[in-house]
């Protein structure tokens, strides 16, 4: 298997992102938003992010997208201008391959040459390989939030994991 790279995203990504971000969106309990995505909300995501400084990155090998990443601010306010939250995915295909913790660690570099101090990941709480995906790159449990996501017709934990960057 050839070596993957990792770029900016462009708007013109917004299709390919789609079509890793649908599936999950509409068939497990990675997210608990049911709404799937169209690629002109992807794009102007891509637009607003990288606009406000923040990373969109995508993870492609022979042309094809495998995988997407970014971070936003944790919460709004000042008070969090200095604390991001990440979201990874990748396509069925990239998993186990390095794609995610490459894509995980430019995120944390990008975010820590912006000033930033901390990087949180929101984990369901049934997402035991998330969580040890986390784990095993230097994320803490820092909480847990039960029954805070409804998706499928059942109440779903929060894992809250947190890395000082």
């Amino acid at each position: 298997m050839s070596k993957s790279t990792l770029r900016d995203a462009t708007e013109g990504d917004a299709t390919r992102i789609c079509d890793i971000w649908n599936p999950i969106i509409r068939d497990t309990v990675v997210t608990f938003n049911p709404v799937e995505r169209s690629p002109a909300e992807v794009a102007s995501m891509i637009r607003d992010r990288q606009g406000a400084g923040h990373a969109f990155l995508v993870a492609e090998r022979d042309g094809q997208v495998l995988g997407f990443a970014s971070y936003a601010q944790f919460r709004g306010g000042l008070g969090y201008a200095h604390s991001m939250e990440h979201t990874i995915n990748l396509h069925d295909t990239a998993r186990g391959h390095g794609v995610g913790r490459a894509l995980l660690r430019a995120l944390e570099e990008h975010a820590s040459r912006a000033g930033h101090h901390v990087m949180v990941g929101a984990v369901t709480g049934s997402n035991a390989a998330s969580i040890a995906f986390h784990t095993a790159q230097g994320y803490k449990i820092v909480g847990t939030m039960p029954q805070v996501g409804w998706k499928f017709g059942q109440f779903h934990n929060l894992v809250l994991m947190q890395k000082i960057l």
